[in-house]
């Protein structure tokens, strides 16, 4: 198994949101970057909310770091007023460095999990993340490809092959991989279609369809497309970006 990959958790701290069952398990063997974040009207200034509800949010975030810890993850922790979650979610996710951000929904079994794997861009990051998360459950893995209009099944077998190697590479089970090929559907309707006999669903951001797929919409609407957990894989980002204002 690969060294412990970074997972963010991002959660609403002050609006009553907790983490779903099985989650804390889920992630046993992550390093988990618990992100407490609490909106803010325009007009008020993050320092002022601070002031406010900084008490009582780290209250809330030691209960929730304590979950994670007792199940066996690793945790840091980041607590943030802002006025753009997004915007704060893609920053922290790229200045800790995370591997993949976390949408957490109620975890019941683990028996199987779908990996979207779009293409050679990000897979050695996609490798790490389902071996770091999966490697140390029961749970199979379906490596799942939709083949664009020209591409042929041997180059979308080979794609999957070839991340398939890769996790076997890392100490991952052979007869618990299992490979799927879709064509003549939108990818994003295609994936939702999958995840119907799935327990998770790891996709990658590299597609910007894919991305707005889950961050496009808030959570209640991913839950109702998927009632699991989705790790969404981060892409690399470039050593030196321009930070924006939050």
């Amino acid at each position: 198994m690969t060294d412990r990959p970074s997972v963010l958790v991002p959660i609403r701290v002050l609006e009553g949101e907790s983490i779903p069952d099985g989650v804390p398990k889920l992630l046993a063997d992550a390093h988990v970057v618990l992100l407490g974040y609490h909106v803010i009207p325009e007009q008020t200034a993050p320092g002022q909310a601070q002031m406010q509800f900084e008490e009582r949010a780290t209250a809330r975030m030691d209960e929730l770091e304590e979950l994670f810890e007792t199940a066996g993850a690793t945790v840091e922790r980041r607590l943030v007023f802002t006025h753009a979650a997004q915007k704060t979610i893609n920053r922290l996710s790229h200045e800790e460095d995370c591997l993949a951000v976390l949408i957490p929904d109620t975890v019941t079994e683990m028996d199987d999990v779908l990996v979207a794997v779009r293409g050679t861009v990000g897979i050695d990051r996609l490798a790490r993340v389902v071996d770091g998360v999966f490697a140390g459950t029961d749970a199979t893995v379906t490596l799942y490809h939709v083949a664009r209009e020209g591409e042929s099944d041997a180059d979308a077998q080979t794609l999957l092959d070839g991340l398939a190697d890769r996790l076997v590479d890392n100490g991952f089970e052979e007869d618990r991989i299992k490979t799927r090929i879709e064509r003549e559907q939108d990818p994003v309707d295609a994936i939702v279609d999958a995840t119907v006999d799935f327990d998770a669903l790891v996709m990658g951001e590299s597609d910007p369809t894919l991305a707005t797929f889950v961050f496009g919409l808030p959570a209640d609407q991913v839950a109702d497309q998927f009632l699991g957990p989705v790790f969404v894989v981060q892409r690399e980002r470039p050593e030196v970006e321009e930070k924006t204002e939050e």
